[in-house]
């Protein structure tokens, strides 16, 4: 099995694992009882489900801001409230900047700049755990990322209250993963950066 296979299943037996415990969470009903389980019985492959009253939506997406903000404290290290991320994407791959919102706020500071000169490692050599711990799920783009790592580039730089990881390529499909990871990063944390 070759060493990307190994990540592959890897990242199936997280999702596994989260669907597992959501699906003993919930009871089964008695006539299903002892009848095995499809793979469309799986509740991270359902699509749909049952519809939600915008109370629910609303409650919902409180409840994933709330848990992306506490995951991103733990994963990170640093304040999610006194710092401001943003995830810029440009014509050759894109940014994931971090700064702390006071410039006096040098311990952030130089958390951020510890947080991620690790991230640029990590990415580079395949390893996105971070964003699965702090998002709960595997972003878009990741695989592909994670496949076509020797044709991207990550560069750290520092920035005056932070810094930045620089994500450059020249492969179409990898930037294709990395404009789709981006995305879904500006909408996850809600920066209102531009997603074009």
């Amino acid at each position: 099995m070759k060493k990307n296979d190994w990540k592959s299943v890897y990242h199936l037996a997280i999702i596994c694992v989260f669907a597992i415990a959501a699906s003993a969470q919930q009871k089964p009903a008695a006539a299903d009882i002892g009848k095995p389980m499809s793979h469309d019985d799986c509740p991270m492959m359902k699509k749909g489900g049952p519809a939600m009253s915008d109370n629910m939506k609303n409650s919902t997406h409180a409840d994933h801001d709330k848990m992306v903000m506490e995951n991103g404290e733990k994963a990170m290290g640093f304040s999610q409230i006194a710092t401001t991320h943003h995830f810029l994407i440009t014509k050759d791959g894109g940014a994931i900047q971090v700064e702390a919102n006071d410039a006096k706020d040098t311990e952030n500071r130089d958390k951020i700049r510890t947080h991620l000169t690790e991230i640029a490692k990590q990415f580079q050599n395949g390893i996105f755990t971070t964003p699965f711990a702090v998002h709960g799920q595997i972003p878009p783009g990741v695989p592909a990322m994670d496949e076509l790592k020797a044709t991207i580039t990550y560069t750290y730089e520092e920035t005056d209250t932070g810094a930045r990881v620089r994500i450059v390529t020249r492969d179409p499909k990898a930037l294709e993963a990395i404009h789709a990871f981006l995305k879904f990063q500006i909408e996850d944390h809600k920066t209102g950066d531009p997603a074009n």
